[in-house]
């Protein structure tokens, strides 16, 4: 098993100066394309900071799917 990392230390610690941890929350976690999402355990799905909104199932399924794209390149 391998690991690609999706992005360099400052742009990690960009991500996590601006969004920061949030109550209730899990993450930030960046995903493919720099958005970042957080992951609501309760509620059983990520949320966007940028959009205030939950992201959808299928939503969900396409970013993942970029990051699987992304991970097979190399």
């Amino acid at each position: 098993m391998g690991y690609k990392v999706l992005a360099d230390r400052a742009e990690t610690d960009m991500m996590r100066t601006k969004y920061g941890p949030r109550q209730g929350l899990e993450g930030p976690f960046m995903f493919a394309g720099g958005r970042v999402l957080y992951y609501d355990p309760v509620e059983g799905s990520y949320y966007d900071p940028t959009t205030d909104f939950y992201v959808s199932r299928e939503e969900m399924d396409l970013i993942n799917q970029q990051l699987i794209q992304m991970i097979a390149r190399t």
